[in-house]
């Protein structure tokens, strides 16, 4: 399943939720050219040092050049192995169009992820009340990501969408469609009988024997994945929307955010801030009982954060080792949409979450300078 952030029948979105990996990361440096520097400095004090006998000096510097020299070359085939690395990744054609509503942790999930791998896409903000920005789907949600690689092929759920695209990029045969084909949809009804879709596999990254290890040093670091992956879904979600419309005074400021980002009329966005405020404020209230939340949940929000960050540990700083893996995308990009709310103030203050996501931001920033600077 999948949802929005906020709503009100027809006039608000909803963000009572549900739904929804290894990656490359490539820095963007410029070549050296410190080479031939190296060169004539190195002949130069070379010289210099024989000529006046200073023995100890020359051996000295000696090392010290070719250690300088070996840095530098290190240093430029690095470069040049992630950008052919990622030229490859990114010359397959694939053109990415992503439905969104901004303020939507399931779309800021998917969006972490594109940026996360450099990935250019398009978005086309959906209005909330009329929806006919997606008046081509029979499926009325969003995130939708449609890709278009010699023929469109249209992806539900932001799990799905980030394990299809993800498998997509790690695939020999770049076919989307046969991709998608992995996490077949299914429908069943619930308790009230009303039909809901789930997706097989969701979250699976689908790799050929010979390329697992590539990704997951152990069959253990992918279950770890897929486990936390589950967890944001099945739990972190449920956490935004009872925060951030806690009390009436936060509700009308997640409002007021989500008609500023959001596409609304000005009637729309009238309506939505004020009567919608109101309405999520109660709704939260509902929430909290639905999910068993303490009456100040802003515990269950910090507990939540802070078992992240312990899962994460200190050895290493991501759950992806020394780059963030899905899991690692799927919370971020969950709790970025509480940046500016007074929600993610006090989570920063009172958690231990913010060196893990000044880390996950800088490396945000990386992937989306790279795609400004390749594409």
């Amino acid at each position: 399943m999948a949802a929005s952030y906020v709503g009100v029948g027809r006039y608000c979105m909803r963000l009572v939720a549900s739904s929804k990996v290894c990656k490359w990361q490539f820095l963007a440096l410029q070549p050296s050219c410190r080479f031939h520097m190296y060169g004539r400095g190195f002949q130069k004090k070379l010289t210099e040092g024989l000529k006046v006998g200073n023995t100890a000096l020359s051996l000295a510097f000696v090392f010290g050049g070719a250690l300088g020299l070996y840095q530098t070359i290190k240093h430029n085939v690095r470069q040049h192995h992630a950008e052919q690395q990622f030229t490859k990744d990114s010359s397959t054609g694939l053109s990415l169009t992503l439905y969104q509503y901004k303020t939507c942790p399931f779309c800021s999930k998917v969006r972490a992820f594109l940026d996360f791998h450099s990935l250019p896409y398009e978005i086309v903000e959906v209005n909330p009340v009329l929806r006919k920005e997606i008046k081509f789907s029979s499926y009325r949600k969003v995130p939708i990501l449609i890709g278009e690689n010699g023929e469109k092929v249209q992806i539900n759920d932001s799990s799905v969408i980030i394990s299809a695209i993800k498998t997509y990029l790690v695939s020999r045969d770049k076919n989307l469609n046969k991709v998608v084909s992995y996490y077949p949809e299914m429908k069943s009804k619930d308790v009230k009988g009303k039909e809901i879709t789930e997706y097989n596999n969701k979250y699976w990254v689908m790799l050929e024997d010979q390329d697992e290890k590539q990704y997951y040093p152990n069959k253990e670091a992918r279950k770890e994945e897929m486990k936390w992956r589950k967890w944001v879904d099945d739990w972190l979600v449920h956490l935004i929307s009872p925060n951030v419309y806690r009390t009436p005074r936060e509700a009308l400021e997640s409002f007021d955010y989500i008609v500023r980002e959001g596409k609304f009329g000005v009637f729309e966005g009238f309506f939505a801030k004020y009567v919608g405020a109101a309405a999520m404020f109660f709704v939260s209230k509902s929430l909290k009982s639905r999910h068993n939340l303490h009456d100040d949940v802003r515990q269950d929000l910090y507990k939540a954060v802070n078992e992240w960050i312990a899962a994460v540990g200190n050895h290493r700083p991501f759950m992806g080792g020394n780059v963030p893996n899905l899991a690692d995308l799927a919370v971020y990009g969950v709790l970025r949409v509480m940046e500016g709310l007074e929600a993610f103030s006090d989570m920063m203050a009172n958690t231990k979450i913010k060196t893990w996501y000044q880390r996950m931001e800088e490396n945000i920033q990386k992937g989306q300078e790279l795609s400004n600077k390749l594409h």
